[in-house]
């Protein structure tokens, strides 16, 4: 009894803590939108480890354990957004169950198909009259012995996730998630069990962004890692197959080399299935053929909802999809350019004439036979390569043929086929549209260069640019939502989204062409996003211009995320890491919904951020579908209080402990610590503590070892708790 006391006493005192400084209010936890929690997902991973090592960091020196250390900047880029990158992901693609099984993928069926009788029952040890579960089996098993990984237990692994579905878990996450993804399983009643390419490509994104970075290495028996240099390789000699005996495995680790390979199968099949099942003419669904497809000659496309309806072929065995129902057949932007870019990423990822640098030296022993076939002009068969070179294609033309406006030289959100199959474009470009068409566009005219698409590319990518700045932007240096042609601009309230996109876009128009004009306007307008948007005393963003009310999504999040970064890397603005970090600190970190111990959490709390640990809970390590914030109230408490921000280390701490403080004006700062039972063991008063950084020094040697609370007031109204563990 005295334990549960305990427990609610800190409980309650942390939840003071978080209220009083966060002001942050979750308004929707129980929604799942794939699209917009993996573009989130793909903006953390490349604002993770990625942009820790550009901005100079060794992550050799970061611990999840150690919170903040070397700094707090290198521990949110390097540990949390790579991590909750990895979270997102391994929640989709693995534990949530939402999408079409991998055992029903169009490749382990045609390799199932072409297998003996005898093959029922040889991988799972019951014959059942289904080959397909043996072929799957048989592949999970290849990928773990050439990782020498033990392979989950109770994996969902799938090929094509459904649109949506309920974060609420129908049971409580067990101890054991880690290796067994029983307990992390979602409510399949309760899945949108709709197929959209924007959701499908955004995930495909995301699975080669952990599939080239964990495939990028190999590793020994030890799980040391090993540097590809072009002599040592996992594979036999002479030979793609690999050699189980010469102490090299695939992957930078063994647990990087099975999930590597694991992504790039579900990505491969999602693939094959899109081409083969998903093709639209405006009529049926079927399949195209990108050896041969032309638009020209009749456009087959990739509708924006596709409804799927499943049937349990036997108790035991994952559902089946038994048919494929289009409910939308709009073609939109968004859903076009990400899948394109995850099929163009795939590609420089497989090519194998690309020898730039020791990771795909790496990839060639992945893509040279085996575990993965090798290329059409090796073999004279089709290959993952050649897949991903023919879909980029068939989704560039596609991209061409029904949504670039030729005689304004703008691509457009929305087209569809008339009754003769002839585009039908809207007349509408939203700015996160535009913007972010040309973060696929750079990257698919450098993978295209050799190609007469390659400057096609670059043509649309400039227009694109140039159509931005001549219409989407205000007199006032800011972007308007949208653009209609023969209407003009959207003149209503501009919004956060909206400029974080251009910006995102404008920089990566500058990488594609070096033409300077882009770096200025998209420095011009990252002055304007932080003038407008960014209250550096709450450190937090408008989501509306003059809104006092922000509110969040996993999308805008994610957007913001991109235009920050690359206004560091790209536009060389010295100060926005350290506002990324900040806004980071102040917003993502209160809407992710659990965590563990890949971002310093082992369920004691013992990285003092409020994020709950996922053992126990029923909420997986996901973010909100929505939060807000009011900056009016925050405003006048952090003026009426002093205190902006508070920040103690070491924690754990065994001498003593600093406190920083961020001060907006004077005040008279109380500190106490406190035990659980609530008595006061040390109290501190600073008097008159001026406007800035102010850094106090708690001794902690004559306190016994065990949780304490930190509680600070300011002219005697508590702005703050923090939870110590001193050791």
């Amino acid at each position: 009894m005295k334990r549960t006391i305990t427990i609610i006493i800190a409980i309650a005192l942390y939840s003071i803590s978080l209220n009083l400084q966060s002001q942050i209010v979750i308004t929707n936890n129980n929604v799942f939108n794939t699209a917009d929690q993996m573009l989130l997902a793909n903006e953390l991973f490349e604002s993770g480890e990625p942009f820790a090592e550009a901005l100079g960091y060794n992550l050799d020196n970061l611990d999840p354990m150690i919170p903040n250390s070397p700094d707090q900047l290198a521990y949110i880029t390097g540990i949390e957004n790579y991590e909750y990158s990895r979270y997102l992901l391994n929640t989709l693609n693995g534990r949530s169950g939402m999408g079409l099984h991998m055992m029903w993928s169009p490749i382990i069926m045609a390799n199932a198909a072409m297998q003996p009788a005898s093959f029922d029952g040889m991988f799972t040890g019951t014959p059942n009259g289904f080959k397909e579960d043996d072929m799957l089996m048989k592949m999970i098993g290849s990928f773990g012995s050439n990782a020498n990984f033990t392979p989950f237990a109770n994996p969902f692994p799938q090929f094509a996730d459904f649109v949506s579905g309920d974060i609420n878990l129908p049971q409580t996450v067990q101890s054991d998630f880690l290796n067994n993804f029983a307990s992390t399983r979602w409510n399949r009643s309760l899945m949108d069990k709709t197929l959209n390419l924007g959701a499908m490509g955004q995930s495909a994104s995301k699975q080669y962004l952990w599939a080239q970075d964990m495939l990028s290495a190999f590793h020994d028996g030890n799980d040391v890692g090993i540097v590809p240099d072009g002599t040592n390789s996992p594979d036999l000699p002479n030979s793609p197959n690999f050699d189980p005996n010469n102490n090299i495995f695939y992957g930078g680790n063994n647990i990087d080399g099975f999930i590597g390979q694991i992504l790039t199968a579900e990505s491969v099949n999602k693939t094959k299935f899109i081409l083969t099942q998903l093709a639209y003419d405006g009529t049926t669904l079927g399949s195209v053929d990108p050896a041969t497809y032309n638009p020209a000659n009749g456009i087959k496309y990739f509708p924006t909802k596709i409804a799927v309806t499943e049937a349990t072929v036997l108790a035991g065995l994952p559902p089946k999809a038994n048919s494929f129902t289009v409910t939308d057949p709009m073609s939109k932007l968004f859903d076009q350019y990400s899948y394109l870019l995850a099929t163009v990423s795939y590609r420089n990822m497989m090519d194998p004439n690309n020898n730039s640098d020791a990771a795909h030296l790496a990839y060639h022993e992945v893509f040279d036979g085996f575990p993965f076939p090798a290329n059409m002009a090796t073999t004279g068969t089709p290959g993952p390569y050649d897949l991903m070179s023919g879909a980029s294609k068939v989704l560039f033309l596609n991209m061409m043929a029904m949504h670039y406006n030729t005689t304004e030289n703008t691509f457009v959100d929305d087209s569809s086929l008339n009754s003769s199959g002839m585009p039908v474009m809207g007349t509408t470009i939203n700015a996160i549209n535009a913007g972010y068409v040309l973060v696929t566009l750079e990257k698919f005219a450098q993978e295209f260069a050799a190609t007469p698409l390659g400057p096609m590319a670059t043509n649309a990518l400039t227009a694109q640019a140039n159509y931005i700045l001549a219409n989407l932007k205000d007199a006032t240096g800011g972007y308007y939502n949208s653009f209609t042609i023969g209407t003009g601009a959207d003149t209503t309230t501009k919004t956060l989204a909206a400029n974080a996109a251009i910006i995102r876009g404008l920089y990566a128009a500058y990488n594609a062409t070096n033409n300077a004009t882009y770096l200025n306007e998209a420095n011009t307008a990252y002055n304007y996003l932080i003038a407008n948007y960014y209250i550096p005393t709450e450190m937090v963003f408008r989501t509306e211009e003059a809104n006092d009310t922000a509110t969040y999504t996993p999308r805008i999040l994610g957007i913001l995320s991109g235009a920050m970064r690359e206004a560091s890397l790209t536009g060389g603005k010295a100060n926005a890491a350290n506002t990324y970090r900040d806004a980071f600190d102040a917003i993502y970190n209160k809407m992710i919904l659990s965590e563990a111990e890949a971002t310093g959490e082992d369920g004691t709390g013992s990285d003092n951020d409020g994020i709950p640990y996922i053992v126990g809970g029923t909420k997986p390590f996901v973010f909100a579908a929505e939060a807000t914030f009011n900056i009016t109230t925050a405003s006048v408490n952090n003026a009426n209080l002093g205190v902006q921000k508070v920040t103690i280390y070491p924690n754990p701490a065994k001498s003593k402990i600093s406190i920083n403080l961020v001060m907006n004006k004077t005040a008279n700062i109380t500190i106490n610590v406190v035990d659980v039972n609530g008595r006061i063991i040390y109290s501190n008063t600073e008097n008159e503590l001026t406007q800035g950084n102010k850094k106090i020094d708690i001794p902690l040697i004559n306190i016994e070892s065990g949780i304490y609370f930190i509680k600070i007031a300011a002219e005697n109204n508590l702005v703050a708790t923090e939870k110590l563990v001193k050791l």
